[in-house]
């Protein structure tokens, strides 16, 4: 019992190591990775060289899959150049196994002690996740000897050997088991490794292994599947493509086992060695074969999964991308311009406002009022996505972006509310009663109205550029508007002792308008303070006397 916890603990250590280091790869080279696969769609090899290139860096085909994927998602590539990339990227993982197979095992304790040194010591800084992927790679070293030792004193055990054998009768469930077990571990690679490592230490017999490297190649492809289930038609059919790719390559692979088993297997130096290049030669097939197919496959692809089309007035793109939470830099980035499309929202409502107390308008105060539940749902989403970003990951200015993108989406989803209290007012004590204001009064709104779009607007500026000296205009503002506030609130005063009929049909209504429209304000200026108080331009314990 002991020999086999020794096992699955060492099997938990490689699945742990090789999520330490994809995640610390794309949290430090996650953008310009990105950046890589999209620039090299150009043409044919540019793109397979890029799936190579990327894969190879981060150690994971379903890592890049999903980046491929939200490119085609918001319309960046077109589904065949990914299913192009994806053919590299399955090389890419394909080579990576070949390379761990080697004895690297001297580089584990080098890989630790310096991945420590720099976590530790420079833990919030580029240098200390460079020291995690080290770590990381040190333990998927240190995993592979151990389950190495493991296997072999299991392998001593009668039972062990009997159950073992059980295996060879039935290649449907080596497949299946290797499926399934890529699956669990989330990673092809960790799965062909453990395979490679249990073949080369005799836990297995090779022609076991085999089918289990053709099942996890297969339980990959259905990874990717799962993990874009819930994400829209366009991010899906690239995984589906693939996966169907990879049902090609276990058709082709089938009839060839016993051909590699007879003639390439007895020229190879060891049963570990068999099994890693038989699953480069596997992926190898595969790509050279789909390659050329990967407009055809597309198009099958466009059949069984057909996008949806949207009307014009309905497109647009969305940002909040889930493969690019593990680069929180980028993912803070797509939160941001998400946040920057609610305040655009939010716009509209205040810039429809004026319209509806002018003239009366119910139809548009009823539509404006409807955009207030787009911004509620478009908030949630934001908020969801920034609470997936892990803040101990971040680094001191990721942690301070990541707070001014909360803050903003927060307050203008309570200007919006505000908006839309004040829209229902103005149908309830205005329009249903078809009063009108003054002409003196209906001035003072238009011109507190005019204050807020340009505080909004610059609202949105300080937000996009973080600029001191607008954040400090926009501060300025909060005073100038409470000026104009009690002003306004004295003019009113004044007009209902001199009676005038308008004034005072009215008078409830306006003075609520006054106050209101200083509350967004408010909120408006207060997005100035995350800015200022980053900049040392001002005291944080004096926020809250403004």
């Amino acid at each position: 019992m002991q020999h086999l916890l020794n096992l699955l603990a060492a099997i938990a250590l490689l699945i742990w190591g090789i999520q330490m280091v994809r995640t610390g790869i794309l949290r430090v080279f996650g953008a310009n990775l990105r950046q890589l696969i999209a620039r090299g769609v150009r043409t044919r090899i540019t793109a397979v060289l890029s799936g190579i290139g990327v894969t190879a860096i981060v150690q994971s085909s379903t890592a890049t899959s999903l980046m491929v994927s939200s490119f085609v998602g918001q319309g960046m590539i077109t589904l065949p150049a990914a299913l192009t990339v994806m053919r590299g990227a399955e090389l890419g993982s394909a080579i990576m196994t070949v390379v761990f197979s080697l004895d690297l095992s001297w580089l584990s304790p080098l890989c630790i002690f310096t991945g420590v040194v720099l976590f530790v010591s420079r833990q919030d800084t580029q240098l200390g996740r460079i020291g995690r992927v080290l770590i990381g790679l040190g333990l998927m070293l240190l995993a592979l000897r151990l389950i190495s030792e493991s296997t072999l004193v299991l392998t001593q055990s009668e039972l062990v050997r009997t159950l073992l054998q059980a295996l060879t009768t039935d290649l449907t469930m080596e497949i299946l088991a290797g499926a399934l077990l890529a699956i669990v571990s989330y990673s092809s690679l960790a799965t062909v490794l453990l395979v490679a490592t249990l073949a080369g230490s005799g836990g297995i017999p090779v022609e076991v292994a085999l089918g289990l490297v053709i099942g996890a190649n297969l339980g990959s492809g259905m990874l990717d599947v799962l993990t874009t289930l819930k994400s829209d038609v366009q991010v899906r059919q690239v995984p589906l493509g693939n996966f169907l790719f990879r049902l090609l390559g276990v058709a082709l692979s089938l009839p060839l086992l016993n051909a590699w088993l007879h003639w390439v297997a007895p020229v190879l130096p060891s049963a570990g060695a068999q099994v890693v290049l038989f699953h480069l030669a596997f992926n190898i097939l595969v790509a050279s074969v789909s390659v050329g197919l990967t407009e055809r496959m597309a198009r099958v692809v466009e059949k069984i999964m057909p996008a949806k089309v949207e009307s014009p007035t309905s497109l647009r793109l969305h940002h909040l991308d889930n493969s690019a939470l593990s680069t929180p830099s980028l993912a803070i980035s797509c939160a941001a311009r998400e946040a920057l499309h609610l305040a655009d929202l939010v716009e509209t409502m205040l810039g429809g406002l004026k319209t509806v107390w002018e003239h009366n308008d119910a139809e548009l105060a009823r539509q404006l009022c409807g955009l207030d539940d787009q911004v509620d749902s478009l908030y949630s989403a934001i908020k969801y996505y920034l609470t997936k970003i892990s803040r101990s990951e971040l680094d001191a200015h990721e942690g301070q972006r990541w707070t001014e993108v909360i803050t903003f989406t927060i307050n203008m989803e309570q200007v919006g509310d505000l908006i839309e209290r004040v829209l229902q007012e103005v149908q309830d004590k205005k329009i249903r009663k078809g009063r009108d204001f003054s002409s003196a009064g209906l001035q003072e709104l238009n011109e507190m109205h005019a204050h807020l779009m340009n505080n909004l607007r610059l609202a949105m500026s300080v937000f996009l550029s973080g600029n001191v000296r607008d954040a400090q205009r926009l501060l300025e503002e909060k005073a100038r508007f409470r000026d104009l506030e009690l002003t306004y609130a004295a003019t009113h005063l004044n007009r209902l002792a001199d009676g005038k009929v308008k004034s005072i049909e009215t008078s409830s209504l306006h003075i609520d308008l006054i106050s209101e429209l200083k509350r967004i304000n408010s909120l408006l200026c207060s997005l100035a303070y995350p800015v200022l108080e980053a900049a040392g331009a001002i005291e944080p314990r004096l926020r809250a006397g403004h």
